[in-house]
């Protein structure tokens, strides 16, 4: 792709034709660019929304720039912004603009706003200062590389200090790439699961994910990485900021159902001195309030929007990406955007 674009190879390319139709995508992600991309050649006339100043989505504000420099998103959106796609920003869609505002306004509406609910690690002394969701760390870090914060009330400040990262995942691998570029003292990753092997198990032949050890650049960088660890409280020694976490050791083994449970090792408890801890450990299901509770969506168990060939339980408004599919990787999301925009261009020539 590189190469294409130095080239001259891509090029923007504008429908000759149009439909008439006019299409909403809520959200700018992986998902909601993929999907707009998709229906805009279509012939649709697609409008993007994005809460937020900048478009871009996880991939603008989770993903570090040692991962994926901002640029190459730039790029992309002015190619779609040549081709007549109109975005945005700033427009909170159920608080900024009404939800009946846009079904009015739109022939569908296509919601691509992500699973933003974190998964919390709901124990004693969570309150304590120095406690932050993953997300929060990874776009301040973003902004302040991006330039758009001027403030440093509005960083996490993390030079000199001890650092521990809760979650195995990318997602803690980018808290630890950046904690190490703003000179942490230390670093220290915790998994609650076992540790993988280097090599597929009997049970684990492609083409399922490898169920192997992963060791990211930021790893390299420097951190110790400790698994099958659960920590059972947040320590403080004023009574307000955070100046420890107490953990021990656990073993995983199958039920009579052949599920795994966890068990406690006893006599393996320690505490892990720290100064900031980050909560990496997913994503639950996107947030309720607001524009999923004004259109009364059905949801699935998982807390998703259920859908049927990404139409939700409202006619003519769909959904694609970890709104709908739940927490995934950004190849996915894109796949769900391009699949959703079919199910839509579909709906459309049909209505």
């Amino acid at each position: 792709m590189e190469k294409a674009f130095e080239s001259g190879y891509i090029r923007a390319k504008i429908p000759v034709k149009r439909t008439g139709k006019k299409v909403a995508v809520v959200g700018s992600g992986s998902a909601g660019l993929a999907c707009a991309d998709q229906l805009n050649q279509a012939g649709h006339t697609v409008t993007v929304f994005e809460k937020k100043d900048r478009i871009g989505g996880l991939l603008r504000y989770g993903i570090p720039d040692f991962k994926l420099e901002k640029n190459v998103i730039d790029r992309r959106i002015g190619l779609l912004q040549e081709e007549r796609i109109t975005f945005k920003t700033k427009v909170n869609i159920g608080v900024d603009v009404s939800s009946q505002t846009l079904l009015d306004s739109f022939d569908t509406v296509i919601l691509c706003g992500g699973s933003d609910k974190a998964r919390n690690l709901d124990i004693e002394g969570r309150a304590l200062k120095g406690i932050h969701f993953a997300m929060d760390f990874l776009e301040k870090c973003n902004r302040m590389v991006a330039g758009d914060s001027s403030s440093s009330k509005e960083y996490i400040e993390v030079k000199g200090k001890k650092i521990v990262v809760i979650g195995g995942g990318d997602t803690g691998s980018d808290c630890i790439g950046n904690a190490n570029r703003l000179e942490a003292k230390t670093i220290t990753q915790i998994e609650l699961l076992g540790k993988p092997s280097t090599h597929r198990s009997e049970d684990n032949p492609w083409p399922l994910w490898p169920m192997t050890l992963k060791t990211s650049s930021s790893h390299k960088e420097g951190c110790s990485r400790t698994w099958a660890m659960l920590t059972k409280r947040f320590l403080s020694e004023d009574g307000l900021h955070l100046s420890g976490i107490e953990v021990v050791q656990i073993e995983w083994d199958k039920d009579v159902s052949g599920r795994y449970q966890m068990q406690e090792i006893p006599n393996t408890s320690q505490i892990i001195p720290c100064e900031i801890v980050f909560l990496a450990m997913g994503f639950l299901h996107p947030k309720k309030q607001g524009l999923l509770e004004q259109l009364k969506l059905d949801l699935d168990k998982k807390g998703n929007v259920q859908t049927e060939n990404f139409q939700t339980s409202v006619n003519k408004i769909f959904s694609a990406g970890d709104m709908r599919r739940g927490q995934s990787l950004v190849v996915w999301a894109i796949a769900e955007g391009r699949n959703c925009a079919k199910a839509v261009d579909a709906f459309l020539d049909q209505n």
